[in-house]
This record gives C-alpha cells, structure tokens and sequence, in this order.
C-alpha cells in the first residue's frame, strides 16, 4: 500500500533548482544567437564621459553566434565579470557571522523587541519609508544586501518571517529606485541623455513614490499580520525553524544587556556604519569600497567586543559557508547577458523592441515603452547600463510618437525597478535572497501579486501624463 502512495507524492510539479533555471536561460541565450540577426549600433561618449550608443546608427553585422567553447566558458566569465557583487555578498555573509558572534545583534534585537512589542507592525512602516527615501535620493538598491541580514533577527522575534524582512529592503528601495525623485544613477542619467533638466517634474514623481511606496507598505503589512497571527501560514515557516529557535527565545528572557565591551563595540559599529553612508553619499562609494569597509568593520568590532583573532577568522569563514550559493548565482545570472553580447543579438534586440514601440497606438505608445524597459531589465537589470542602451533610441522617437521625453524617462524607470526584484538575472537581487535565506521561487510566490498591482499603477501612472503631456518643466 505504502509503496503504491510513493509514486503518487512525487507527481506533484517540483520547481527546478535556480541553477537549473538560470543554465536553461544560458541555453535559450545561446541557441537564439543562430536565430537572431546580429547587429550592432556605434558607441559614442555619453553624459559625464559614459559610453553610450547612437540611435541612428544600427546596422546588420555578420552573424557571430556561440560557440562551444564561448558556451563552456559563459558560467566562469560570469563569474569574472560580476566578481565585484560576488565578493560583496561573500564579504556580508561574513561581517554578519561574526557580529553575531559578539552578541550584539542578540541583544540589540533583544532590546528592538522590548521597544516594539505593544506596536510591532508599527517597525514596518518606518523601516520601509526610511529605506526607500534613502533609495529615491542616492538610487542604491543595492544597499538592500546590507538591510536584509541586518532587519531578520528583528523581524523573527517580532513574530514574523525571513520574507517580511527581505520584503521590507527590497520592496522599500524598489518603491524609491522607481519613483527615483532625486536619483542620479536611473532619473538623473537618464534625464541627461534624453535633454532634460536634471530632475524636473519632482512634483509627479512624488505623487508616484507615495502611490507606489504605500501600497508597498500594505502589500507587507497585510503579509505580516497573516504571519504574526498564524505563524505556519508562512512561506518560510519550515525554513526559518533556526532563526526561530536563536531568536524567539529572547522575549522569555528577563534581562538582556550589553557589556562594557559590547557598548563599546556597538559604538564603533554605529561610526563605521556612519563612514558608510558618508562614503556612499559623498565619495560615491559602491561595491569595492563598502566591501573593504566591511572587513574592517568585522576586526576591528570584533576585536573590541573580545573575540580572538581565530575566532573572527573563524566567522568570517562560517559566513562565506552560509552565502557562497548566493555569490555563485549571480556569477551564473550574470552569464546570460555574456551568451547575448558574445552573439552580438543585444543591440538587434533593443532596435527591435524600439521600432515595437513605435508601431503601438498613441494612447499606448507610453506603456508600450514601460513595457520594453521591463522586457530589456531581464537582459540589463543595471540601472545605468540599460539607461545608456535604451534612453538613445527611446528620446528620439517618444519626439516621434507623441510621447513626451518626461514621460518616456518615467516609462524607463519603473519597467528598470520593477523587474529588479522578479528575474533571476538580477545580480544584488538574488544575493539579497540568498543572505536571507529565502529561495527565489518563494520570493516569486509572495511579490508576483505586488508586481501586478505595481504594473497596473504604473501603467495608469503613464497614460495620466500621456494625457497631459507632462513635461515637468
């Protein structure tokens, strides 16, 4: 009878592995360089001496398309080319281990907790406006690898999931890497290239940040309440059964205090952390420079806080341990856009995509655009990268099809933001997920409801200003 059952139980449709689902796009990428026609468009110098591409210049080039070589090498050159994410996401894996190892994540959460017990969901809220004005200003979704680890001690005690936590950095600073009312790497590129005031029409993108951001922070709290209230209605509730045990025993404890060293160490931490903003604000640090403030944040708090110097080492290593799928992944991601470019099928699909748009009705041509920047994010989820791709042919024919410029750098914005935290292509994205714990196929199942309510306002968003002819002058 038991034997007869087995057979039954597996028939139910199993999720690939990401690795499987990211090598299956590899394939995909490299079989369609013998499909698609190879071409290319000229690069010219761009707004502050980035390398751009001119609009007119498209032109059909001898087909290149992959080889077996190219194709064995795509996952290593991945690798190579994304080394800077790889090494950021190693390197948090590794401070977070060992400042647990100090204690003073426990007792700093243990503390939080204390504070917000009678008005939990009341974290939430703050937390994700917080973040997402951050975002808006100096348009780093990035820092979500930094929010993530940083917010789930919390979140665990307060009675919710590992996906509450990812949910409030990562939707947090999508809302404000979308409506981006003061972001220089998506509006204030992107404005530059189409010939626009540097960050014109901020009233409309305000309205949008508010739209956008608050039914973030519904969809979330919605989701928490459900989880506080009913903790096995979680998507993660089996696999946040460790971080139950580590953290949900501190509101039974009486007293928990730091030590002298600890206090001191919390000092330290908090003015490294502020050399961290300054740097990101002011020096236009990124990955490099916080990644190498993150190792010295690790010895030196470390330190202070009593560990032995084997003990940091130690952390660091168990932290590597606990991240390395989530390093590998976007080294594996990143090997698609790879197979594309060595095919020389990138550019012939973006001047397909462009002439799309201008074939659509006028009423639609703006979300037709959205939809393009959205569709072209699985290939370029950089900010800047598809700015300086898509914006050349995008402002000469929104001139062409009714479409204001304005309106045509909003439609760039929210097709770049909101794919950021849905294709798997998206390198800071996956290792978000990774550092969490939270695997990308029930990250899907929790924001596939979001991403549509998103796209419906942003759609609705952009046949407004079409109707008006916003111009944000």
């Amino acid at each position: 009878m038991n034997n007869e059952q087995e057979p039954k139980r597996k028939r139910g449709f199993q999720m690939p592995h990401i690795y499987v689902i990211l090598f299956i796009f590899i394939i995909v990428a490299a079989v369609s360089t013998y499909f698609i026609p190879a071409g290319q468009f000229d690069e010219v110098t761009g707004p502050e001496d980035r390398v751009s591409i001119d609009p007119q210049s498209y032109q059909q080039v001898e087909q290149t398309p992959v080889g077996a070589e190219q194709f064995m090498l795509a996952i290593p050159r991945g690798l190579v080319d994304a080394g800077e994410v790889v090494f950021f996401t190693l390197i948090i894996g590794g401070l977070f281990m060992v400042l647990r190892k100090t204690g003073i994540i426990e007792v700093g959460v243990h503390k939080l907790t204390r504070f917000f017990a009678g008005q939990s969901t009341a974290v939430i809220p703050i937390l994700m406006v917080v973040f997402a004005v951050i975002c808006s200003i100096i348009g780093t979704q990035e820092l979500s690898l930094v929010y993530a680890p940083v917010i789930i001690p919390l979140m665990i005690a307060l009675r919710y999931d590992s996906i509450v936590a990812v949910a409030v950095a990562l939707i947090a600073t999508t809302a404000g890497f979308m409506a981006g009312f003061l972001n220089p790497i998506n509006t204030g590129l992107a404005q530059q290239i189409a010939d626009l005031p540097l960050y014109s029409g901020i009233e409309f993108r305000l309205t949008a940040f508010a739209l956008i951001l608050g039914t973030g922070i519904w969809y979330v709290v919605h989701y928490a309440r459900k989880v506080q209230a009913n903790p096995e209605s979680s998507l993660v509730y089996e696999d946040d059964a460790e971080k139950r045990n580590l953290y949900l025993h501190q509101e039974q404890t009486e007293t928990m205090e730091f030590s002298k060293k600890q206090k001191t160490a919390a000092v330290m931490l908090g003015l490294l952390f502020a050399v961290l903003i300054y740097g990101v604000i002011v020096e236009g640090w990124f990955m490099l420079e916080m990644s190498g403030l993150f190792i010295v944040m690790g010895i030196v708090v470390g330190l202070i806080a009593g560990l032995t110097a084997t003990q940091i080492c130690d952390g660091f290593n168990e932290g590597f341990r606990d991240v390395l799928v989530g390093a590998v992944i976007v080294g594996v991601a990143r090997a698609v856009a790879i197979m594309m470019e060595d095919g020389q099928v990138m550019d012939t699909i973006i001047h397909n995509l462009g002439g799309a748009v201008g074939h659509m009705p006028g009423m639609f041509s703006a979300v037709g655009m959205f939809v393009v920047q959205l569709l072209f994010n699985f290939l370029v989820p950089s900010g800047s990268g598809q700015a300086l791709v898509t914006m050349p042919i995008m402002a000469p024919l929104s001139d062409l099809i009714g479409v204001t410029r304005q309106t045509a750098v909003l439609a760039f914005q929210f097709g770049d933001g909101l794919g950021n935290i849905l294709f798997p292509t998206s390198g800071y994205f996956m290792a978000t997920l990774v550092l969490a714990g939270v695997s990308w196929q029930k990250w899907v199942r929790f924001y596939l409801p979001l991403f549509f309510i998103w796209t419906a306002i942003s759609g609705v968003l952009l046949l407004v200003a079409q109707v008006i002819q916003w111009n944000g002058a």
